[in-house]
């Protein structure tokens, strides 16, 4: 039987790195040798698709389906051919090792077997296989190492407009694997507000980059105008409104971060008012 074992230490978050190598569809983004990526089936843990090749050096082109199982809580993926090709089977398996809040290393293991009539035998496969695994985790580490400074931008980044207003958050753990805090920009037409909510685990900053807006923080109101800002404490009620007569731009800053994200805000007032 054909065995590998290689690994490598990437200079990012154990969360960020688990996120960024289990996103399938960025596939093609993150590893040099996949030309195409396609999900056929997905449910929580457990996907489904299918990997093609660019051409080897013959101009073939590879591609099979697998099958990947994720187990989060322990921070392991088991993975396997459906579509083995030249192997009578091939199976993988990640695991991923926090060694500091910024370095994980990353392992990545093949057990396999040859067909009687593929073209190489275990030994062979083997030593591809050790040359390709170490070459693709540099790439990877690099990659991501790379990719938690990459510009941010603001039309890039998805819009939640549940509170009121167009915020988006641009630095964020899923965005950059940061782990202490998030920031973004709300833009709010005039008349908009952002709803009245408190962070229970994160104090907030508030800068106006753009416009007029006011602030009610625990029910006192403060008006805003372009490059002021404010302090909103955690725990403390607050709520922005565009009070002048163009668009407003604010830009938020919380920190520290929320046991998990659904515990990050807690609303304490219903639907905010349309745009005027």
């Amino acid at each position: 039987m054909g065995h590998t074992d290689n690994s490598i230490v990437i200079e990012a978050p154990i969360a960020y790195v688990w996120a960024r190598t289990n996103d399938l569809r960025s596939w093609t983004d993150l590893f040099t040798e996949y030309a195409k990526v396609e999900v056929l089936s997905e449910e929580p843990g457990h996907l489904t698709f299918r990997l093609t090749m660019h051409p080897d050096e013959e101009g073939r082109v590879w591609s099979w389906v697998s099958e990947r199982r994720l187990d989060r809580e322990h921070w392991t993926v088991r993975a396997r051919r459906v579509e083995p090709g030249p192997f009578q089977f091939m199976n993988l398996y990640w695991t991923y090792e926090a060694l500091t809040p910024d370095t994980t290393r990353l392992r990545w293991v093949q057990d396999f077997t040859m067909r009687p009539d593929a073209p190489v035998d275990d030994a062979a496969m083997e030593a591809r296989l050790n040359r390709g695994s170490a070459g693709q985790l540099r790439i990877i580490a690099q990659r991501l190492k790379a990719s938690r400074s990459r510009t941010q931008s603001f039309a890039a980044t998805r819009s939640v407009r549940q509170r009121g207003g167009d915020m988006r958050t641009l630095l964020n753990p899923a965005s950059t694997g940061c782990s202490n805090g998030i920031s973004g920009a709300v833009e709010l037409a005039p008349g908009e507000r952002v709803n009245e909510h408190y962070h229970p685990y994160s104090e907030e900053h508030l800068f106006v980059a753009e416009g007029t807006v006011r602030v009610d923080i625990d029910g006192e109101p403060r008006t805003l105008g372009p490059r002021e800002a404010v302090f909103v404490p955690r725990q403390v009620r607050h709520r922005v409104t565009n009070v002048g007569t163009g668009p407003a731009l604010v830009v938020f800053a919380l920190g520290p971060l929320a046991p998990s994200p659904e515990l990050g805000h807690v609303d304490t007032e219903d639907e905010a008012p349309a745009a005027t």
